[in-house]
């Protein structure tokens, strides 16, 4: 299963490419993370493993994250016309997925944040819920917005009413 999502955001590339590598920030606006740990390497570089639990209701998820690729390396003074790419592997039970981040500039103070993201399924359990529920993960793509609602407004996940 593979598809595409994309938005706007009224930042600068390199203010949101930032904000996006920045560990800290990571809950504010990624759902249902409980916890994200580097196992191997610094959080967010190249080649770093991190645990990661996630929680959706009752049920909870611990994934292994491995950072792909992320260029460039260094995010202060990131060149015109350079695309910023962070891609990411996920494994967990019964399932594998790829995410490939892209930020361009759309204008000097707006970014186009374009992600594409593939997912695999080794369990039957999770084979039958991808075809009977493919918005499940599309779904996951949330993210996107609730980045766009933190990094311009400041609104944190955490704080919303369920």
């Amino acid at each position: 299963m593979k598809y595409t999502n994309s938005i706007e955001i009224a930042l600068p590339r390199e203010q949101v490419a930032q904000l996006l590598a920045d560990p800290a920030h990571l809950m504010k606006w990624l759902r249902g993370v409980v916890l994200h740990e580097p196992l191997s390497g610094i959080h967010g570089e190249l080649g770093t493993k991190s645990r990661v639990v996630m929680q959706s209701g009752k049920r909870t998820m611990e994934l292994t994250e491995t950072i792909t690729r992320r260029e460039p390396a260094d995010l202060r003074e990131i060149p015109y016309e350079t695309v910023v790419h962070f891609d990411r592997e996920i494994d967990g039970a019964g399932m594998w997925s790829l995410t490939r981040d892209r930020l361009t500039e759309a204008t000097p103070d707006t970014t186009l944040w374009e992600s594409e993201s593939e997912y695999r399924f080794s369990s039957l359990t999770m084979r039958l819920v991808a075809l009977l529920m493919p918005g499940t993960f599309h779904k996951q793509s949330q993210h996107l917005q609730d980045f766009k609602a933190f990094a311009e407004q400041g609104k944190d996940v955490r704080e919303e009413k369920t």
